[in-house]
């Protein structure tokens, strides 16, 4: 949700360079692709900047990425705060000991994993997507975080499509969240 002004330029400006792809990956679903953010080199530092504002004073201890792109923008992040990366994967991927957490899709489930030394008890991690939908994802990952000890302080992602619940679901939970643009309606 933009603060001010300039805010709301940067989103609209963010906003300008998501992809939306009908139909995809089934009918009546309006993708929202963000690659058109990364390739463009001006855009992408325009996006990670704004997320390197938000989190340099916040001064957490790592940032953790939920698969696949969260892995994009959070490493680059953890990079630019200079502090270390999380990778929260989809399950059988990691090779050391996991600890799992599985979380309802529309139709089935999904479960993502991350190591279990991978935190440790009182730190302070943001947790970084491309995108809340549902909110499962998302919820998911804090759980593994917040199992392990650590403070998830916030729920960071490029774009929110309110209309889905997600977002609604995450802050019900008490996670606080920072989105970059909403996509409200089709």
């Amino acid at each position: 949700m933009p603060t001010s002004a300039a805010d709301a330029a940067i989103g609209h400006y963010l906003r300008s360079h998501i992809r939306t792809v009908p139909d995809w990956p089934s009918a009546g679903v309006q993708f929202r692709d963000i690659t058109p953010l990364l390739s463009n080199p001006r855009v992408f530092r325009v996006l990670i900047d704004q997320f390197v504002h938000r989190y340099f004073d916040l001064k957490p201890d790592a940032i953790a990425g939920l698969d696949a792109r969260g892995f994009i923008i959070g490493s680059v992040l953890a990079y630019e705060l200079n502090i270390g990366f999380i990778p929260i994967r989809k399950k059988g991927k990691l090779p050391f000991t996991t600890v799992e957490e599985t979380y309802e899709l529309e139709y089935g489930s999904a479960t993502v994993e991350m190591h279990t030394d991978a935190v440790r008890p009182g730190e302070r991690v943001v947790l970084i997507d491309d995108l809340i939908a549902t909110g499962g994802t998302m919820g998911a990952g804090a759980k593994l975080l917040q199992r392990l000890g650590a403070e998830v302080v916030e729920c960071g992602a490029i774009v929110d499509l309110p209309e889905l619940g997600g977002s609604a679901q995450l802050r019900a939970a008490g996670l606080p969240l920072f989105t970059l643009v909403d996509f409200a309606g089709h």
